[in-house]
């Protein structure tokens, strides 16, 4: 059964790990894609959180697999900003291959954040951000 942004948004922190943990890295991904922040996860206060980010701060990635980077569609403009280099690398999660959005030699603003994606179904990827090496938040991307 596919998942959708709903169900994520309805896990606990331990069934998103575990969802992350058990999918691939999936290919570098390529075009526009919609972003969900997911945080405060199994609440009822998740989806209320996601759409108040959504509206007014994040919208989601664009990506250039071509070139291995990416920009943040960010303030309720959806201005194309905040660039990433993406590559595979090992997951601080748990070791294994996933996409690593790496902005520390890419952004002033963003130096010590580090995204890790992996695909959970078609043109769907689960996220994990990280600020330094500490764990902040998750999110997901449809394209």
């Amino acid at each position: 059964m596919a998942l959708d942004v709903a169900q994520l948004l309805g896990m606990t922190q331990t069934e998103l790990d575990d969802l992350f943990k058990q999918s691939p890295a999936g290919p570098i991904p390529d075009g526009s894609a919609k972003g969900t922040a997911i945080i405060a996860p199994g609440t009822v206060f998740s989806p209320e959180i996601a759409e108040a980010v959504n509206f007014f701060a994040w919208q989601g990635k664009t990506f250039d697999s071509k070139n291995g980077t990416l920009t943040n569609k960010i303030t309720a403009f959806g201005f194309n900003a905040i660039i990433a280099q993406v590559y595979v690398a090992g997951s601080w999660l748990d070791g294994k291959d996933c996409v690593v959005l790496d902005y520390s030699k890419t952004s002033t603003v963003a130096h010590w954040i580090r995204d890790e994606i992996r695909l959970i179904g078609p043109n769907f990827y689960l996220g994990v951000v990280y600020w330094g090496q500490k764990r902040l938040i998750d999110f997901c991307l449809e394209f």
